[in-house]
Formats: C-alpha cells, structure tokens, sequence
C-alpha cells in the first residue's frame, strides 16, 4: 500500500503577514516587502497588456481593504492609491470592499501601494488568503463582543432611566435621580471605552489626515452625548444639569453596531456566489513523488504533468484529465449545469470542480493560472471591483455630504442654543447621526452584486456590472448563426440513394469512410449511421484511408472497390448549388451512390428563448457570416422574421450602428471566437458557450451553460435589478430629506436617529438580497 506522508512546508506566510497590523510602520514596510517577489505578487495579481509608451510590464492586483464602512471610505482609498507615483487606475467598491490596483512594475512594486492605503487608515488584505479570512472572522467576533456589551448595558441602563420617564417632577426625590444618573453614567462607561471603540478610531485618523467619513459625525455625537450627560450627572443644577441622555447614547451605539453587524452578514450573502466560486480551490492536494508515495503538498507547486489522487468530497485543483478511476463531478458553479457529470479513464475534468463518489488519479494538463477556472475568478473579480456610474456619483456625492452634515448639526446647534444649551446639543447630535450617506452609497452596487451572484450560479458571468444597467433598457437583440443559435455541431438531415441501395447500406458504407475523418460533416455522418442502428452502425473494415483536406475521404472497400465521400468535385459529379446548407456524396467506380444533405443543430431552447425575448418588447436580429439562404432557414427555424446573411465583421457593424443612431440600445451575442470588433462595438454584449476563450474574452456577460434560455433570464435579471436599485435609491433619498428636517425641528431624539441610520442601510441591503436569493421567473418558464 502506498503511504501519505505528511502536509509539505508550506512557503512563508507572506499574506498573513500582510494581513496583520503591525505595531509600528518598519514592520507593516517589511511585512509588505514581502510581497514584491514576483511569485508572492503572482497569487494576487495578473498581467495586463503593456502601457503605451512603457517597456516594463503592467499588472492588476485585487486586494480586500480592511476598515471601509461607508463610499466616502472608498473614495479615500482610491486618492491614496491614486497618488502613489506608478500606479496607473484604482477602483475600489464601497459594496464589496474588494479594489482593483493597475501598477507598473518600472515603477513601484506592491509595497508601495499597500503603505499607502494603510497610511490612509485602511488595511489591505490578500483577497484569495485563508488567514485574511481567519483575521476577518476575529473581527467579526470583536464587533459580536462590543455588540453584547452595548446591548446589555443598554437594557440595564434603561432600568435606571425609566422611572423617570413614568413619574412627574417632584414624585422622585432629588437625591433618589441623583442617584439613578449614577447608575446610568457607571453603565455607559464600558459602552463608551469598548463598544464604541471603532467608532473613535476611525474618527481620530479622519482628524488626523484632515479629512471626513461617515464615523466623524458619528463619533463626535456620541462624544457631545456622553459629555452632555456626565456634566448633567457631576452638576445637576448647572446649564446641562436638567437632563441625561445615557438612555439615548447606548441605544444609538448598540443600534449602530446591530446595523454595522447585519449589513456585514448580509453583503457577505449578497456576494456569496461571488465569494463561493472565487474560493472554491483547495489548499492542498496529494501529489504522486519518485518512489510512487502520495505527499500532501499546496496547489501553489503543481505544474503541469504533476500526478495527483483527488479524493471524493475534494475539489479538483488543476485541469488535466483521469488516468485511474471513474467518478461523478459538479460542475454548477463553473458552468450552471446542476446534474452531475460521469467522468472515466481518460476523460477530463476541470479546476473547480467537485469529486462526488470515487477517489481517481489525475494527471495535470494546466495548473495555476493557466486553467479556465482561473480565468472564470478573473472575469468574476471585475465583476466584484467595478462600479457602476450611478454608484461613481454616489461616492463623488459622498464627501460634501458629510461636510453639510457637519455644517447643518452646527448651524442647528446655534439656533437652539439661546433656548437651551442641553438640548441644542441634543438635536445637533439627532442631526449628525440621522444621516446616512451609507444607504445612497450602497442603493446601486449591492444590488448589483447580488444579481452578479445570483448570475453565477446559473452560470453566467458579469464582467461589469454596469451592462446590467445598460441591459436593462435594450431594445434591439442582435443574434450571430453559427454557435451561438446553432450547436458547433451538423446534423444529417435527408438522404437521397440510387436506385437498388437500402438507406441503411449507403449509412453502413459513409459511415466506414467517414469514421476516419475528423470533419464537422464527417462526425454528422457517423452519428446518423448511429441513430439508424442496425446494419447502418455494423462496423466495416477498410484499408488505404486517405483524407483529402476540404474535399473528402476515400478508402478501399475490400481488395478493389474504391468508395469516395466528400464534395461533388471530389467525387467527379457535376457541382449542385447548396441553398440550405452542407452536403456530402458517396461514389464509386461505377459513378454516385448516395447524397447526404445536413443542416445545422438549432439548440433546443433557441426559439422559445426568441419569442420570450420579443414578448418582453424586444426586436431580434440574426446577422450571419454565411449564406443568405442559410441565415434565412435557421431564423424560421429559430423563429426570427429580421435576418441577413452575407455579413462580413464590418457590415455587422454598420448595421449595429444604424441602429445605435436611432437611439436604440443594442445587445450582441455570439461565440467569442470570430465576433469580437462586433461584440465590443454593441452596448452590451453576450459571449456564448463552453468554446468561448475566457482569456481574450471581451464581452460584457460570458455564458458558460450551453442552454440559450439564460439570455432571456439575464435580461429579467437586469431589469429586476434596476428596478431594486430605483427602490433603493428612492428609499435612501426619502429617509434623508424626511430624517433631516424632522432632526432639526428637534422631533426626533438621538436614540430614535441612530435606529433609523442604522434601519436605512439595512433595508437597502435586504431588498438587494431578493435579488440573490429568488430566482427568476423565466427560469420556470
């Protein structure tokens, strides 16, 4: 038996180390310089095309910043990115706290960068790191602490609070309140000193970097409270002695956190599809050595021919193909498909993927970044650090909004201040914790991230979350033939033999020719005779098979019979105009045999998909490359009145235009193989099928699932999610022009604002979590 040894060494914990707070700025220098080794930043980080002009090489790094809670914290990052001399574009977003850093490496290395966002007050955070997730979960922990604190002092300082609520003046003896404000002000310290802590944190670095986030506010209300309430409890005949609000600050922190807390779990499951795919690779993985013996090492050493043994339970690492076993495979969150998959001996199987029944041994084709599960994460990383334009005006709004915020509490505070100091103070910090930018910020890109993920269980991938918005109104659908409405595959339609010659013979004998030749129309062939059955599937042996390229094939049927398969020139009959589509002869010496006539394999799902998409008010084209008479039969067949046929790449794109120039918003989908100028010049775009190349894929929603009715489920989904953002966004504007004035009219105390800051950011999220977890309607269509 061949023995396991133990888990390899595995390298130093390099991200780990990032993830850390250091204690001073050498340690965080050193801890990051770490990662300016080419295969530290190679875990992170991608190639990207070269910067003209430059003759150093690009790279895109995607990192987790740690401490974001609000658009104007992602707008700070991005300045502080953005200023950091060689780094070319920063996009961070408020929702997913994931940032995208395009640096060029003459210039600056990853060190840099990442000092400068910690330098801002941000910690950055290996997105792709199992200890930068453990560090996430600790804080996680952290928050649930401060949040038990707060609530249990809450409730008890209420105790000591209501008495005086229920009781008119005089009822309680002066020492009996005296002595009650005690309590409170005892109860409200551990809230203040722990629960509060973060709070305080981040308001002391905006000071210090002289600039505003959403905390600043929040944090001097809270201060302005506990420092109102503690004059009121040490001098209660002085100016501020005619009432406490400790009742008041532990509710709006432990309100505050709940909502902090909440929104946290919630956008985790919003991008949970997200997160699942993009987390989806084992750690390690049992590796065959030298003497044969089986050595747990990390995925980061496998290479190419490596031989591994996969586990049932276990994700496959690698893409490569089984040499030992059979088993069944999940494939849903790479391609849609939820049936599971039999893979043999010889069969392949994909990185990503899950090992249900069987252990099988695997040899490695591609490891790393070279498998298509790579680049799957790669598009899904886009996805998760685009913005989309109404969430870029949103973070621009951010900033001044917070300024007026502080100016208006201000203002509010001197106007109420002549009629008392106590509660002027009160109603200005009702002001600055009423309003919350969080909810504007959040409106957009939460709910698109919940449909991005939402998308990919179904096997679709957003690359900018900007075409769901753009999807959203498309009125023109504009579809390519050939392997976007039609398989890759032929089909053998019809067949026509010479008098005396059965079906099933002129199957028998193509079908002998055709076995030996790996065109589209041989295969056809040979699945015909298949289907027939009987003799027409017999095997049949023949000698001196020849392939003449682009004509046809021709073997020797016995010692002299010589039979041709191929096209009519190839066969020496006269040439037959093709209307419908490919056809192939069989001949002998004594002249033709039989005509095979085929046609292209509609998917199955492709006219109900049609005519879902023009009931829902959309027009649909078919633009093909091929003939017009083909284009025309596949679009009856598909169930398209609008076809042309005879495109070239630049008639298709005169055409798009045309349309463009009516104001209309096109939508293009096709292969991603030979369509990519149509593609990129159409308002939004599809990239169709398993065959699309996900490295050079440049459309705007890539469809891994090979079942067309996605098209038509995306678009719902597009305009299920902008209908939630229209929600959110109205929502978050009414509760701040409704909040805000109440606030300053004094009508709402600083407990009731804090629920509702923290009700507003809540709401906005759950309502974008519809997106995630329904499915939609088309689906059960």
């Amino acid at each position: 038996m061949q023995s396991v040894s133990a888990p390899s060494s595995s390298p130093a914990p390099v991200a780990q180390a990032a993830g850390t707070v250091a204690a001073s700025s050498s340690e965080a220098a050193a801890a990051f310089e770490l990662l300016d080794e080419r295969d530290e930043w190679l875990e992170f980080s991608r190639p990207v095309d070269s910067h003209p002009g430059s003759d150093s090489a690009r790279w895109e790094s995607t990192v987790v910043f740690d401490g974001m809670y609000c658009a104007a914290c992602a707008v700070t990052i991005e300045q502080a990115l953005r200023a950091t001399p060689g780094v070319l574009e920063a996009e961070v977003n408020a929702a997913s706290h994931r940032g995208r850093v395009v640096w060029d490496e003459g210039a600056t290395k990853p060190s840099a960068w990442m000092q400068a966002a910690l330098r801002a007050g941000y910690r950055p955070l290996l997105a792709h790191d199992a200890g930068a997730s453990a560090q996430r979960q600790a804080e996680t922990r952290r928050m649930m602490w401060r949040l038990g604190v707060a609530g249990l002092c809450m409730m008890q300082v209420m105790m000591y609070a209501t008495p005086v609520y229920f009781t008119a003046p005089g009822e309680i003896e002066a020492d009996i309140v005296h002595l009650l404000r005690w309590a409170q002000w005892v109860l409200a310290i551990p809230v203040v000193l722990f629960s509060c802590q973060p709070f305080f944190h981040n308001a002391l670095r905006d000071l210090r970097l002289r600039r505003v986030s959403m905390d600043l506010p929040v944090a001097l209300g809270m201060v302005i409270t506990f420092v109102v309430s503690s004059l009121g409890t040490f001098e209660p005949d002085g100016v501020f002695g005619h009432e406490v609000y400790f009742d008041s600050l532990t509710m709006f922190v432990f309100f505050l956190l709940t909502g902090r807390w909440l929104e946290l779990r919630l956008r985790d499951r919003t991008a949970g599809a997200l997160e699942a795919l993009m987390h989806r690779l084992p750690e390690s993985v049992q590796r065959r050595g030298q003497d044969d013996a089986w050595q747990r090492v990390s995925i980061r050493r496998l290479r190419a021919g490596d031989v591994i043994r996969v586990l049932p339970g276990e994700v496959f690492p690698a893409d490569g193909a089984i040499l030992e076993g059979g088993t069944s495979v999940d494939e849903a969150l790479l391609t849609g498909e939820s049936t599971p998959l039999a893979r043999e001996a010889g069969q392949t199987v994909i990185a990503g993927s899950h090992n249900l029944i069987a252990p099988v041994v695997v040899r490695v084709d591609q490891a790393g970044a070279d498998t298509r599960y790579a680049r799957i994460v790669a598009l899904m990383e886009q996805a998760s650090t685009s913005k989309p334009h109404i969430a870029q005006l949103a973070d621009r709004l951010a900033k001044p909004f917070l300024v007026f915020v502080l100016l208006a509490a201000g203002l509010t505070c001197a106007w109420w201040w002549q009629a008392d100091p106590g509660r002027a103070l009160m109603i200005a910090v009702a002001v600055l914790v009423v309003t919350c930018p969080c909810a504007l910020s959040l409106a957009t890109p939460t709910a698109m991230l919940a449909s991005a993920g939402a998308l990919a269980r179904e096997g679709i991938l957003v690359r900018r979350l900007q075409a769901l918005e753009t999807l959203a109104g498309v009125k023109e659908m504009v579809f390519d033939k050939t392997g976007t409405l039609t398989r890759d595959a032929f089909v053998l339609e019809r067949l026509e033999v010479r008098d005396g010659m059965s079906r099933a013979q002129a199957l028998h004998l193509a079908a002998a020719l055709a076995q030996g030749s790996l065109h589209p129309v041989s295969r056809a062939i040979v699945q015909g005779a298949i289907e027939e059955g009987g003799e027409a599937a017999a095997p049949i042996p023949v000698t001196g098979l020849r392939e003449t390229a682009g004509q046809g094939v021709a073997a020797l049927i016995g010692d002299t019979r010589e039979l041709r398969l191929g096209s009519a020139a190839f066969c020496g009959l006269p040439e037959v105009a093709a209307d419908e589509g490919p056809s192939s002869y069989l001949c002998d010496s004594s002249g033709w045999l039989a005509s095979f006539y085929l046609r292209e394999d509609l998917r199955a799902d492709a006219r109900s998909t049609v005519e879902s998409l023009a009931s829902s008010g959309m027009h649909v084209r078919l633009l093909s490359g091929d003939l017009p008479q083909a284009a025309e039969r596949v679009g009856r067949l598909a169930g398209i009145q609008d076809t042309r046929g005879g495109c070239s790449p630049a008639d298709k794109l005169n055409v798009m235009r045309q349309m463009q120039q009516t104001g209309a918003a096109v939508a293009m989908v096709g292969d991603g193989l030979n369509d990519g100028p149509v593609l990129a010049g159409a308002d939004v775009s599809f990239a169709f099928g398993r065959a699309v190349p996900l490295a050079r894929a440049r459309a705007d929603f890539v469809v891994l699932s090979e079942r067309f009715v996605t098209i038509f489920q995306t678009c719902c989904k597009a305009r299920d999610t902008m209908r939630i953002v229209r929600q959110n966004l109205g929502w978050a504007a009414a509760y701040n022009v409704i909040g805000v004035p109440l606030a300053i009219v004094g009508w709402m105390p600083a407990w009731a604002a804090g629920l509702g800051m923290a009700a507003s950011s809540l709401l906005v999220v759950l309502n974008a979590l519809r997106l995630a977890s329904s499915r939609d309607a088309a689906a059960g269509e």
